[in-house]
């Protein structure tokens, strides 16, 4: 499954209906940020992944934690919302707080519920990097390359996409072709992180393009 297949599937609707429920936030908000902190939770194990002991260290965790019973099985979100917490904090670090109220500032979605719902999502996403992981045979040595694989066919597909209900979502919550520049919203999130060549617009422009270029285009 394509991290783009993640996005717009039963996955995240499910995810986004629960957190509706709970939070009060609408369907489309959860998936914009859903579409966001999945390319940047991932950018960040991949840099992580670069040393060794990170690398064991997360292969162990998706190992024992992260098969993905998660995507199917949807009375797992609220369950695992304290484990979610752990989890960003050992991801972003230091970069946290800053993560949450750039996230927040953007998607619109008030700065005391950032947490809870990202909190949500975080064992959403590592529960689908565990099947990958599963399912193509990696260890801790292939983590990086197969986390760069699955940004990079993301952006590939997003590019081959031009106009999707995700974009529109994306569009709609974060501003845009006011904050984007290519007018493919998920391409441009997914270029910034990668450092693809639209990099320097996106921070140029403002929006998501420039808070993801911040942490990446350094």
């Amino acid at each position: 499954m394509s991290l783009l297949d993640l996005l717009t599937g039963n996955t995240s609707n499910q995810v986004a209906e629960k957190a509706e429920n709970k939070f009060g936030i609408s369907r489309n908000q959860i998936i914009a940020l859903l579409a966001v902190a999945a390319p940047l939770i991932i950018s960040y194990l991949r840099n992580k992944s670069q040393d060794a002991k990170e690398a064991e260290a997360l292969n162990n965790a998706l190992d024992k934690d992260h098969d993905g019973s998660i995507l199917n099985d949807s009375s797992q979100l609220e369950a695992r919302e304290s484990e979610g917490g752990s989890i960003l904090s050992h991801i972003f670090g230091g970069d946290k707080q800053n993560v949450e109220n750039q996230l927040s500032q953007n998607t619109g979605i008030s700065i005391d519920k950032i947490g809870p719902v990202l909190a949500m999502l975080a064992p959403v996403i590592m529960g689908y990097i565990g099947k990958e992981k599963q399912q193509n045979n990696v260890g801790a040595g292939g983590l990086g390359d197969l986390l760069g694989g699955i940004l990079g066919n993301a952006s590939n597909q997003a590019q081959a996409q031009q106009s999707s209900p995700l974009n529109d979502i994306l569009g709609s919550v974060l501003g845009g072709g006011q904050s984007q520049s290519s007018g493919n919203p998920l391409n441009d999130i997914l270029g910034s992180v990668l450092g693809g060549s639209n990099n320097q617009q996106n921070q140029q422009g403002g929006g998501l393009g420039s808070i993801l270029g911040s942490f990446f285009g350094k």
